[in-house]
């Protein structure tokens, strides 16, 4: 026969209140913590890595749209992806600032696609003929100038990226929403968490800016498998090899030029050179395009969207090694 002692209500007390991290209560001094069932509830996002290489190659595509934009070439750094909950990437941002939804199936919910306003500025004053100088307290609302301009950088922006994303998983970008105020962004709940990708971009020397990517770590999770799968170290085939080679041969730049005419002046007229001389100069019909020294065309100059251009008439064509 078992002896079962009961204890009484003072001595389960005494026994509590000896526990060590107990309260009166029987709760952890800490208090309990919250748990989201159906959660990612701290799971590691091992695709990262693959962010990271779209983000490598975002880059040349982002300097393809915006040098156009900015009429010069810009330098564009990709930062390594980060994950941090939402509350806290909204607590880092302006008060005002360039926020664009948009649904990118198949990833479940949205992405952001947030554009410093100063960008946006820049890159007005120089479709204007400006270089990017802009007044150092700007307003904080976008003129109807700037916001035609934003619309057609996003979408480019955003056609890049789906570009980009296609090598792994085919997508389809569509416009949600955009805001200034990223209270109103509501992406996801403050705390969940997001994978962000920075890209700073510097079109003229000491005028950097950021764009940034917003993804939600529970959208990634529905193409974790395909994102792991890009990331894969095995070799590729020879002919995909070669197809990548012949793409990144063709980023090469090679500086252009064209030479409207060639004005001969005697010696002594180059010694009694002065400001205000003017020197009469015959234009062609037909220009040479120079790369290298070596005459690539012949065209003539006129003008497209408002800046002077060279229309190509005529591929000069190679000359047979002797």
């Amino acid at each position: 026969m078992t002896d079962k002692t009961t204890l009484s209500g003072e001595e389960i007390s005494a026994l509590m209140s000896e526990a060590p991290g107990a309260s009166a209560g029987g709760t952890a001094a800490g208090g309990a913590r919250a748990f989201a069932f159906g959660g990612d509830g701290g799971r590691p996002m091992s695709a990262l890595p693959a962010l990271d290489r779209i983000g490598e190659r975002m880059v040349k595509k982002l300097r393809a749209v915006i040098e156009p934009f900015a009429r010069a070439k810009p330098k564009i750094v990709a930062d390594p992806a980060y994950i941090r909950n939402y509350g806290d990437w909204q607590a880092e941002q302006a008060e005002f600032v360039s926020l664009s939804l948009y649904a990118f199936k198949p990833l479940k919910g949205a992405i952001l696609l947030a554009i410093e306003p100063a960008l946006i500025s820049r890159l007005v004053d120089a479709r204007y003929g400006g270089t990017g100088d802009i007044p150092a307290n700007r307003a904080r609302e976008f003129t109807a100038t700037e916001e035609s301009l934003l619309a057609r950088l996003t979408e480019q922006l955003i056609e890049a990226l789906s570009s980009v994303w296609s090598e792994i998983v085919p997508v389809k970008a569509s416009l949600r929403a955009r805001e200034t105020n990223v209270a109103f962004a509501a992406l996801v709940r403050p705390d969940e968490p997001v994978a962000v990708t920075r890209f700073t971009i510097t079109p003229w020397p000491g005028k950097e800016a950021q764009v940034e990517i917003v993804y939600p770590v529970s959208a990634l999770r529905s193409v974790e498998q395909e994102l792991l799968r890009s990331h894969d170290d095995t070799p590729p085939p020879a002919g995909e090899w070669h197809d990548r080679l012949a793409a990144a041969v063709g980023e090469i730049r090679f500086p252009a030029r064209t030479v409207l005419a060639r004005p001969e002046l005697t010696f002594s007229e180059l010694m009694q050179l002065q400001v205000g001389d003017v020197i009469p100069v015959t234009l062609p019909s037909l220009v040479p395009l120079l790369v290298e020294g070596r005459k690539i065309a012949v065209g003539t100059i006129g003008e497209h969207d408002g800046r002077a251009a060279l229309r190509v008439e005529r591929i000069e064509t190679r000359r047979s090694a002797s």
